[in-house]
């Protein structure tokens, strides 16, 4: 954390975003203590750091999976099925929405939009895009995600 703030020396409240981005791209979430630390760095009260990380839907406070997935519930995607591998996902992880499987391998996020809206239902697993997706294909690809951590 020490080394993160170093890199924002002269920071101003307008820039905080980036500080929080810094800080979740190194632990993989953003933990109560970073944002004490934040607040404190930034002469900020941590419920104004708090206020603005919770605002935005990229920042997690709980540690991620190492494939962590994201489910869109746009219109688009609603209307294509995605409450359907919502359950199907739930069903495989045992895990619900914001969770994260007990091995720490996958998390999942359900977000109101992805911004891929071309071919619904569409989910992401890190950085890698699935569009037009069905509950078999959904089992096929955490089948070959656990494989591949394996």
């Amino acid at each position: 954390m020490d080394e993160i703030l170093k890199r924002f020396p002269q920071i101003k409240r307008n820039a905080l975003i980036p500080l929080l981005q810094a800080v979740q791209d190194e632990f993989g979430y953003i933990s109560e203590e970073a944002i004490a630390r934040i607040g404190s760095h930034l002469s900020l009260p941590t419920s104004k750091v708090y206020g603005l990380a919770t605002f935005y839907n990229q920042f997690s406070f709980s540690p991620r999976g190492v494939y962590h997935i994201s489910l869109c519930n746009g219109s688009a995607c609603h209307l294509g099925g995605s409450g359907d591998l919502f359950s199907e996902l739930t069903k495989l992880l045992e895990i619900g929405d914001g969770e994260t499987t007990r091995d720490g391998l996958f998390s999942l996020e359900v977000q109101s939009c992805i911004g891929a809206c071309g071919q619904p239902p569409v989910m992401a697993i890190n950085d890698t895009y699935f569009s037009g997706v069905g509950v078999k294909e959904v089992r096929d690809i955490i089948k070959q995600y656990r494989e591949d951590a394996t």
